[in-house]
């Protein structure tokens, strides 16, 4: 007789979820999502704080596979539950921009930078935006736009201060600014990395990046550079977490856009690759090595 699968709780398929879309399998990671959600509003125990976050781990999912209308829809959502939650903030407006929704998107990288002055990504976007609205309305494009919200004091220094919830298996951290002493040390310690690459010593580079980073965790290249060693010693999901983390700092990074699609090649997430090779050539249309990989793993596809 086949065994009854056993039920699970809405905090174990939204971890199965995770899992899912850490390793580029986005549809699987929206089904899970969308039962964990059916399980947590069913459940006495119904958090809105909990639901928005499982609404934004769909909508990140819906955001990879292309699914922009969907994405938004469940970032709405996400927002009505857990207002202000950065994430759904910038898949929000990730998804406006490819529908070509600007003001939309402009508000809402606007209104994540009230959140925290300090998201790469938000910042690139808005410049984009303003480009783009700059062409499609002229000089005074700002006249035709949704009002920006004000985020509150009392909801800024309560997101500052808090460690936000996992969302995607990744945790929102506002890292504090290093001071002097703890940036010469992260950088010796870089250094000695460097050189324990250049004797091809992968391993105990990556402890070395490990110190540095303790000591500096804002420093984009010590992340690449570890996803390098990773890469080198075959343990894929840490370049990739790695590169993500460089990708959080910078998020035009060439060298984290190309690792990590080499990562995800290996993987075997074809699409995960494609999509952060085509996302490097968008920056640089003529990187030979982005297009050798990308035209190699299209043939996989």
């Amino acid at each position: 007789m086949p065994q009854k699968q056993k039920h699970r709780s809405w905090t174990e398929l939204k971890q199965a979820g995770n899992e899912c879309f850490k390793t580029g399998q986005y549809g699987e990671a929206t089904s899970l999502y969308s039962q964990a959600i059916r399980e947590l509003e069913r459940s006495n125990k119904k958090i809105p704080e909990d639901l928005g976050i499982l609404y934004s781990n769909r909508a990140a999912s819906y955001l990879k596979d292309g699914n922009c209308v969907e994405c938004v829809k469940d970032c709405n959502m996400s927002l009505e539950l857990f207002q202000f939650n950065v994430k759904s903030l910038l898949r929000r407006a990730a998804a406006s921009e490819a529908l070509e929704r600007y003001r939309q998107a402009y508000v809402d990288y606007k209104t994540a930078l009230q959140i925290d002055y300090n998201i790469a990504a938000a910042h690139d976007g808005t410049n984009r935006m303003t480009k783009a609205l700059t062409e499609a309305d002229g000089p005074s494009w700002r006249e035709k736009l949704p009002p920006i919200p004000t985020v509150p004091l009392s909801v800024r220094e309560k997101l500052a201060q808090q460690p936000a919830p996992q969302q995607n298996g990744t945790t929102q951290r506002n890292k504090p600014a290093p001071s002097d002493k703890d940036i010469k040390k992260g950088q010796a310690m870089k250094e000695e990395g460097n050189a324990l690459v250049k004797k091809g010593e992968h391993r105990k580079a990556i402890e070395k990046y490990s110190q540095s980073l303790k000591h500096n965790p804002t420093e984009v290249t010590t992340f690449t550079n570890r996803a390098l060693c990773y890469l080198s010693v075959k343990q894929y999901r840490d370049a990739v977490s790695d590169c993500d983390e460089a990708l959080m700092i910078d998020s035009s990074n060439i060298k984290a856009l190309y690792r990590r699609a080499q990562a995800h090649k290996e993987l075997q997430n074809i699409n995960a690759c494609v999509d952060d090779l085509n996302r490097l050539l968008k920056v640089e249309p003529k990187n030979t090595a982005a297009l050798k990989l990308l035209q190699e793993v299209q043939k996989k596809k």
